[in-house]
């Protein structure tokens, strides 16, 4: 999975985790790509206490991830959806294939 995807989910998901300033200053960097340097010359710090920052932040959700799997169930269940859509749509739909699929989520719940 692409870096800026995996962290922007482990944020989605996590992100109510996290103090409010370090909510801030994570989503400015990483959600909102803005510079570690922009954002310092906004908050009065230095680049690197911004840096150091994100690179605890991205410590910690990864953390979070490793203990919940959250995000992990989240894309298997999104990829199970897709099979069944794909399998209900199409005109030989294959019913055990969406009846496994439908067992596999309820399971991951």
């Amino acid at each position: 999975m692409e870096d800026i995807v995996r962290r922007t989910l482990l944020f989605d998901f996590y992100g109510e985790l996290l103090t409010k300033h370090q909510q801030e200053i994570y989503q400015d960097v990483v959600c909102n790509d803005m510079s570690c340097s922009d954002e310092a010359a906004l908050l009065g710090v230095s680049r690197q206490n911004v840096n150091d920052l994100v690179r605890r932040v991205d410590r910690q959700l990864t953390e979070y991830e490793a203990k919940l799997q959250l995000v992990e169930r989240f894309l298997s269940i999104r990829e199970e959806v897709k099979t069944i859509k794909s399998e209900a749509s199409s005109n030989r739909g294959d019913k055990n294939r969406i009846i496994e699929s439908c067992d596999k989520i309820l399971n991951d719940l």
